[in-house]
């Protein structure tokens, strides 16, 4: 097992990392402060892996709240099921709550545990790589909106992040493609050398060799925590975490939520962001090049759905959350592992783009 902290002061939280992890207790309980804990997963994790973690608790006051799986139902509806159950069981302020899945139950559980009695603990256990790698570190909670993907939310840092990277020897192979692209992205954005090293290891990856995906996670994962320690709230260099995601939070949401995966949305953007960054002189081809084959090997796709024209895709991008003031601002490339938030770029850069010119 590997431990390390996300430096947040008064705050800061383990990640842990390693096999069978669900199997070691005193991870868990020693980030539960009070004498009761609610655990919440989906229809797809709680078979799994839900009464392992629920054995590890027999001395507290436990509950349980499954959610129903997927995308489309991260919303205001499946978050007042949350509040529901915690209200008729007559949890109070001293609970703690626990993410047991992936993104969607981790970002759900972190919003309700921020906003349930004004906050409560939480802990989180992800069980996708997506989530192991990106959503579970740094304490963005939210829902999305019919008009906006995580348009409602809140800062609320976790407990503890326990990574047991056996869960994902039950993770379909789609899941862990869209995975991949998270970890894509810290090489593009700012790790030159672990975008090179993935470019070796992808095949390792994908036949999800352990040492590898650990390897990739714990990297990920550092590189993460330390965005994060420099800028909790997203005010500066934390934003360049988002490389990718205007055109694909706008993809996820013009298709309808769960058509494409959140990594599949993202692999898409990535490119996107690659190939404006290309035309506005900042990256060059062969990088282009580079970044498209290692997401096809990853088994990721390149090119936005068809059915989202240019204009569609423009509409819903103008209500990403780094517009400001009525200007958008995107993360684009200067060279692979250099990123750059900038709201200075020529639009008929953006529009060949959109129009996949």
């Amino acid at each position: 097992m590997l431990t390390f902290n996300v430096d947040l002061g008064t705050r800061s939280y383990p990640i842990h990392i390693g096999s069978g992890l669900l199997n070691q207790p005193e991870l868990l309980r020693d980030a539960i402060p009070g004498r009761s804990a609610v655990i919440i997963s989906n229809e797809t994790v709680a078979p799994l892996y839900l009464e392992t973690i629920r054995s590890h608790l027999d001395d507290l006051h436990v509950g349980e709240i499954v959610l129903p799986d997927g995308e489309a139902h991260k919303n205001l509806d499946t978050l007042n099921t949350i509040y529901t159950g915690l209200l008729e069981r007559h949890f109070d302020r001293n609970t703690t709550l626990i993410a047991l899945g992936g993104g969607v139950v981790g970002d759900i559980t972190g919003f309700a545990a921020a906003s349930y009695q004004r906050g409560v603990h939480f802990i989180q256990i992800p069980t996708t790589l997506l989530a192991q790698v990106d959503s579970s570190v740094g304490g963005k909670t939210g829902v999305n909106h019919p008009l906006g993907k995580n348009m409602i939310g809140a800062f609320h840092q976790p407990r503890a992040v326990i990574i047991d990277t056996a869960t994902l020897n039950t993770l379909p192979d789609r899941e862990l493609s869209a995975g991949l692209a998270e970890i894509i992205k810290y090489g593009l954005l700012g790790d030159a050398e672990f975008f090179a090293w993935l470019e070796q290891n992808i095949g390792r990856l994908r036949e999800r060799d352990s040492a590898a995906l650990a390897y990739a996670i714990e990297r990920s994962c550092r590189d993460k925590a330390t965005i994060v320690a420099e800028d909790e709230h997203e005010r500066g260099t934390r934003a360049l975490l988002n490389l990718g995601h205007t055109f694909g939070h706008a993809i996820e949401t013009g298709l309808g939520y769960g058509r494409w995966l959140h990594g599949e949305a993202v692999a898409c953007g990535m490119l996107m962001a690659a190939r404006m960054s290309e035309r506005l002189g900042w990256l060059d081809e062969p990088s282009v090049q580079r970044t498209e084959k290692l997401l096809l090997a990853a088994k990721l796709p390149t090119a936005p759905p068809p059915e989202l024209s240019a204009a569609r895709m423009r509409e819903l991008m103008a209500v990403d959350k780094k517009v400001i003031d009525g200007t958008l601002r995107l993360v684009l490339l200067h060279g692979i592992g250099s990123a750059a938030v900038t709201a200075d770029f020529a639009p008929a850069a953006l529009d060949a783009v959109l129009e996949r010119r």
